[in-house]
């Protein structure tokens, strides 16, 4: 595995699942989260940036459900950068069953990041296509 790319287990439990017995699609939100938590956690050049008064907002997210995930299933959470641009970058993530490696969703989160002080949407050049260009993966695959 690419080390531009975090691995996060999650593990299905009741509390994730509606009444249909399947995890709900709201949970999927929070497994995605979790995700982009780790991957800051395992990129300090991600992390310290964000330690110094800049949040990651996320403004767009689409997400590709293909097969339903059940109690007690073991899941994965890939998640990886895949774009950096001028005021934006897109976080890629997939959710695999780790049993069967099948696709649970594949997802693409598109974030700025906020000045917390001046509550403004700081460009991606400078310093910041410095730290976060190199993480950049064309592409996860989604199939």
């Amino acid at each position: 595995m690419d080390s531009r790319t975090t691995v996060t287990a999650v593990r299905v439990r009741g509390f994730h699942l509606d009444g249909y017995g399947h995890v709900n699609h709201a949970r999927y939100l929070e497994f995605l989260e979790e995700g982009r938590w780790a991957y800051v956690d395992a990129h300090p050049e991600f992390a310290d940036g964000l330690a110094k008064g800049v949040a990651l907002v996320a403004v767009n997210l689409n997400i590709d459900y293909r097969r339903a995930a059940v109690m007690n299933d073991d899941l994965e959470v890939e998640t990886c950068l895949t774009r950096v641009g001028g005021r934006s970058g897109v976080v890629g993530h997939r959710i695999t069953h780790v049993g069967s490696g099948e696709l649970v969703a594949a997802a693409t989160l598109t974030f700025v990041l906020l000045d917390q002080k001046s509550a403004q949407v700081i460009a991606m050049d400078g310093e910041w296509a410095q730290r976060l260009g190199p993480l950049v993966v064309d592409t996860l695959e989604t199939k």
